[in-house]
């Protein structure tokens, strides 16, 4: 239990971010328009994302001595980097929230959602690489894969679905800076507790 809770703690803390896909997310929601069809190809692939860092880097980090401290002292690295640069954002201000035209057809809706997924370098590093590298510290590798895994379809049906009562939030750049100062926040909690363990 105590992995899975690691793994819905980590995965969600790094998809917590604002980023292009997570604004389509949130933007598709606000207007109503396939909602389910754009959380599911976010989370399912999210899944399959997961699955390729856990797996693959188990095997890795057997094979070659030295790789896990290694990937953890990069992990530290770049959530220091991705939380200061969030604070930065916090506390220089001025973002807002614009729903905007999104795609319309579901076919377009789609294959926007699959290009800010995939075609993201840092789904990669969050999904692959750093939860990849954190669950080879778990002896249940599953577990942690589940709880992350779990926290995508979380965030992102709660992101699609919950969107329309968070308009008016996110209309006022203040809501952005409160966000961008939990995420930072947590993104050097994390970044302190790889070097630490």
């Amino acid at each position: 239990m105590d992995a899975a809770l690691a793994g819905f703690a980590l995965g969600f803390s790094l998809i917590l971010a604002i980023g292009a896909q997570n604004a389509f997310v949130l933007r598709q929601g606000l207007r109503g328009v396939h909602v389910l069809p754009v959380v599911l190809v976010c989370a399912l692939s999210d899944a399959v994302l997961i699955a390729a860092g856990v797996l693959g880097f188990g095997a890795l980090t057997r094979a070659v001595p030295g790789l896990e401290w290694a990937m953890r002292i990069f992990g530290a690295l770049f959530l220091t980097w991705y939380g200061a640069r969030t604070l930065l954002s916090a506390w220089r201000g001025g973002e807002a929230l614009r729903a905007g035209e999104g795609a319309q057809s579901l076919k377009a809706a789609v294959l926007a959602c699959l290009a800010f997924t995939w075609l993201n370098p840092h789904v990669y590093l969050d999904t692959v690489v750093l939860v990849g590298s954190v669950s080879a510290q778990y002896a249940d590798r599953l577990a942690f894969a589940t709880g992350a895994m779990a926290a995508s379809f979380v965030f992102f049906f709660g992101l699609g679905y919950g969107a329309r009562s968070l308009a008016p939030w996110f209309a006022r750049p203040s809501a952005w800076r409160v966000l961008d100062l939990l995420v930072g926040s947590t993104m050097l909690i994390i970044a302190v507790s790889l070097v630490m363990n």
